[in-house]
């Protein structure tokens, strides 16, 4: 199949219950957000949307990030889904969120063949062997973003992977996309993949949640490297990422021996691996 095919509700379909690992999936041509309008809708009727429901669109024209950044791709070479998660965690165990997709993330891009790993909160990587050394980024390039919000007790979480993109429609430098990185995969099969992962992500998150905070801590290609995290005060978190707090936080321990726990943040990683 071509990587660039269309994604049409006919071809995700096999992916929903009882056959694949989705309770629901509604399908789209165009999105600005697929998280903007899985929220509006859940926030409509709940009861619609169940645990591990998607809302998938062929083509995001104005997806959002972080800080309230917004990108774009090309039509056709990129998985933009979100998916609606109903954990038995709740208040601030939640923050938990991003870090178990991003684990899950990181066992699906394994699994379709490249090594990769977590940079705390919410991107995949693959650390590329000779590629340029970027500011902040080393030479990681970022294959997968994510961004999880809050809805009436309900997780969405938005995933973004770059699939089938050249190098010359990456948005940034630090980015590559499975195709960049020798991966043939259609988009089906990527979704496939993460949703499956997600699936299994959240059933252990329910049943041990200590086990899936080492999991995560076990996939997060930060810990141990000297940071400056962006955290929204007048100056960045400087030291060495040493571990993971209860919520999820990033735990940054100074020369002096000061440990900072930044919730969220921009992490500028000064030695990538």
């Amino acid at each position: 199949m071509d990587p660039r095919a269309p994604l049409t509700p006919d071809l995700v379909e096999p992916l929903i219950a009882p056959r694949g690992p989705l309770a629901l999936a509604a399908v789209v041509p165009d999105e600005p957000s697929t998280n903007t309008a899985l929220a509006a809708a859940l926030r409509q009727n709940p009861d619609a949307w169940p645990h591990l429901s998607a809302y998938v669109a062929d083509h995001q024209t104005a997806g959002r990030g972080r800080s309230g950044r917004v990108w774009e791709t090309p039509r056709g070479v990129a998985l933009t889904a979100s998916f609606v998660l109903r954990p038995r965690a709740s208040g601030p165990d939640l923050a938990w969120a991003p870090l178990v997709v991003g684990l899950a993330a990181v066992r699906a891009v394994r699994a379709l063949g490249v090594d990769a790993a977590l940079k705390w909160p919410n991107d995949v990587i693959v650390d590329v062997a000779g590629a340029d050394d970027i500011a902040g980024w080393g030479t990681w390039r970022k294959v997968v973003g994510i961004l999880c919000e809050i809805v009436d007790g309900a997780v969405v979480a938005g995933v973004g992977v770059n699939v089938a993109q050249g190098a010359h429609e990456l948005p940034v430098p630090h980015a590559a996309s499975l195709a960049s990185l020798g991966m043939e995969v259609t988009r089906v099969a990527v979704l496939d993949r993460l949703a499956s992962e997600i699936a299994a992500a959240c059933r252990l998150w329910d049943a041990d949640p200590e086990a899936i905070r080492a999991e995560v801590t076990d996939v997060c290609a930060t810990l141990g490297l000297p940071v400056a995290v962006d955290a929204g005060g007048p100056s960045p978190v400087v030291g060495t990422a040493t571990g993971l707090g209860g919520d999820g936080a990033l735990l940054v321990t100074t020369a002096s021996g000061v440990i900072t726990a930044v919730l969220a943040g921009d992490v500028r990683v000064r030695r990538a691996r």
